[in-house]
């Protein structure tokens, strides 16, 4: 199997998307913001479509959209708690303006599968460094306000009391989730950037483990994802994709599992 360069690429890639989904995935469910990888990922989507129909590539696209809809959520803060129609009516939108843009895309039908599934064999050498680049930067960019983040994730009244500008901690922290959503779509596709940002993160919460443990679980367990969604995907001739959302519920139902029976 890693006779293979597109298969040494792939598990490289999948390494460091895992670098990046564990982290920033553990603050977003901590901070009840799971929805925001999802919502971000729709918002991308239209993005990359028409940067593809302008002949510029889907990444950029892909990351200029979802920073783009980062900041607005951010800007939006609590407005948006408890909009649950407003929100749909946004995603819906945006899936419908990168449907009209793949109607224009003739000359790459693949394109769409890619965008909507991910297409993680088909990543080469450069885009490898540029994902490389982005979770270098996600990485920084989670370190710089990781503390501050932390404190006004646990206890914002006191956060706020204290002189942290939560609007402005907010803004920067789902910038660092669009960036770290671009980079994961290029593994699980728009629609499944949930299994490998949320599932992990969730997994490593509902076990208690503190916020340094937690976020290495959440890393190993995205990467246990991504590389035996790989494995499995060679040896039985079904999609990455499919093998990494299984196993996303996966470690999910049975780290709830292992919870309840320690709790018993």
């Amino acid at each position: 199997m890693l006779a293979y360069e597109f298969m040494r690429t792939a598990f490289l890639a999948a390494f460091l998307a895992a670098l990046v989904c564990g982290p920033v995935g553990w603050f977003l469910v901590l901070r009840g913001q799971s929805f925001a990888s999802h919502a971000l990922s729709h918002v991308g989507f239209a993005g990359a479509a028409a940067a593809l129909l302008l002949g510029q590539p889907a990444l950029l696209g892909l990351g200029l959209g979802a920073v783009g809809g980062g900041v607005a959520i951010g800007m939006a803060g609590d407005r948006l708690v408890g909009r649950d129609v407003t929100i749909g009516l946004v995603l819906s939108v945006a899936m419908g303006i990168g449907a009209l843009c793949l109607h224009f895309l003739t000359h790459s039908a693949s394109s769409a599968t890619a965008l909507l599934f991910g297409d993680i064999l088909g990543i080469g050498p450069s885009m490898l460094v540029w994902l490389g680049a982005l979770s270098v930067a996600c990485l920084l960019g989670l370190a710089i306000v990781a503390r501050p983040l932390l404190f006004a994730s646990l206890q914002p009244e006191q956060a706020e009391a204290r002189g942290v500008n939560l609007r402005l901690l907010d803004i920067l922290f789902l910038v660092i989730v669009a960036v770290a959503t671009a980079q994961c779509a290029q593994i699980t596709g728009v629609l499944l950037v949930f299994t490998l940002m949320i599932a992990p993160a969730a997994a490593s919460l509902r076990m208690g483990f503190a916020p340094l443990q937690g976020m290495g679980i959440a890393t190993l367990l995205a990467l246990l994802e991504g590389w035996l969604g790989l494995v499995l995907a060679w040896y039985t001739n079904c999609p990455t994709t499919f093998w990494i959302a299984i196993l996303g519920g996966s470690v999910f139902t049975t780290a709830t599992l292992f919870c309840r029976l320690r709790g018993r």
